[in-house]
């Protein structure tokens, strides 16, 4: 094993950031906080300590992101959902010290839990603007972090405090607070993706075996007599078996877990139970998959693609009777038997990983208990 970070609790979920000027970026959500920490050949440095107070239960890179690896002015940007249904916005630079922007809570934001978080995809300005939410009450909702208007304060001019001194110099004006654009599926979501070559998609799973290329975009005043808008979903994709099981009301907790291949738009890739699917959608031929192969027979976890080598792809296992497993496949090869990583022996088990984005061998962070380890992938653990 390359290296090793001991966070203070269990880690719930684990993010590299994807951006180049920020590749050696990791962030780790526990039972009340988020630390970042940097990667280097040799250590794991601990740069910022974000107190949500509650579970973390999805984080998501901003592109503004830098790290001091390669700017002197760097900075941090990253959102993260919490066990109470909350969002933050985290940021720290190398100005100013952490701060905890939350928002989207209340009557306004979910009210089930947020599985997955996504900013807007693209290169331009608005891909640290827009972050996209998907959570167990069915709803896709993008929020606006940058709005132009503060609903919360039109035609409000707050009380001055009592015995307030207006000699003072006066505070400034309170952070708009996000606005969210609402799309509803009728099932609850699990995943959500976005890709570097389109600012207006996302990729959208669900836990029956359905995955949407949804478009956030379009008209919002194109609605049908019930309000739901009909240009949510562009596409369509489904893993056949996973449907028809959820169909007849057998359906076993597996999870759902897809990804968007960063070089090339039209494949996507997931895990449903013992099997693993990509989808080419240049072919749709219905909406079914392109490749099919084994996974875990207990069951994969999640489902991740490699950054600096896209053609290949790793699945964590669902269970702990053997251990926390890993197993990265060739996309090229589907049909060949994987390269396996024992992260750690039983009972442990892989809550999270990924790709990080550096240059060279390609290197894997996976979460087991309270330690994140890192690795390369061209070395058996």
């Amino acid at each position: 094993m390359d290296l090793h970070f001991n966070h203070p609790t269990l880690i719930h979920v684990l993010r590299p950031a994807r951006h180049s000027a920020a590749a050696d970026l990791v962030a780790l959500g526990g039972e009340h906080s988020v630390e970042v920490i940097q990667v280097t050949d040799t250590a794991c440095r601990l740069l910022a300590t974000f107190h949500i107070g509650t579970r973390i239960t999805a984080l998501a890179w901003s592109s503004r992101s830098v790290s001091p690896s390669t700017s002197d002015e760097w900075v941090i940007e990253l959102a993260a959902a919490s066990a109470d249904f909350g969002l933050h916005l985290l940021t720290k630079s190398s100005q100013e010290q952490e701060d905890i922007f939350p928002f989207g809570g209340g009557l306004s934001g979910h009210h089930g839990k947020v599985n997955d978080i996504v900013f807007c995809g693209g290169w331009d300005e608005d891909s640290s603007r827009y972050v996209a939410t998907v959570s167990d009450d069915k709803m896709l909702m993008v929020w606006d972090l940058h709005p132009t208007i503060d609903i919360h304060s039109v035609g409000h001019s707050p009380e001055p405090a009592p015995g307030a001194d207006f000699e003072m110099t006066p505070m400034p004006p309170p952070r708009p607070q996000p606005t969210a654009y609402v799309i509803p599926f009728p099932h609850p979501l699990t995943t959500i993706r976005a890709h570097p070559a389109t600012s207006k998609e996302f990729l959208v799973a669900d836990c029956r075996g359905s995955v949407f290329l949804t478009d956030w975009r379009s008209d919002p005043d194109e609605a049908d007599s019930e309000g739901v808008l009909r240009h949510s979903s562009l596409i369509e994709l489904i893993e056949p078996s996973t449907l028809a099981t959820a169909c007849m009301s057998t359906m076993k907790q597996w999870s759902a877990s897809i990804d968007w291949r960063v070089d090339a738009i039209d494949i996507v890739g997931g895990v449903y139970g013992n099997k693993f699917v990509i989808w080419d959608i240049s072919k749709l031929r219905g909406g079914v998959p392109d490749k099919i192969g084994n996974s875990f027979v207990e069951g994969g976890r999640l489902f991740r693609w490699c950054q600096t080598h896209p053609e290949y792809f790793a699945i964590s296992s669902q269970a702990s009777n053997k251990g926390a497993l890993l197993h990265v496949h060739n996309s090229n090869y589907v049909q060949s038997p994987p390269t396996s990583f024992t992260v750690r022996t039983k009972p442990h088990f892989i809550r999270d990983f990924d790709f990080l984005a550096l240059s060279g061998i390609p290197r894997i962070a996976a979460a087991v208990g309270q330690t994140a380890y890192i690795f390369r992938m061209g070395e058996d653990t």
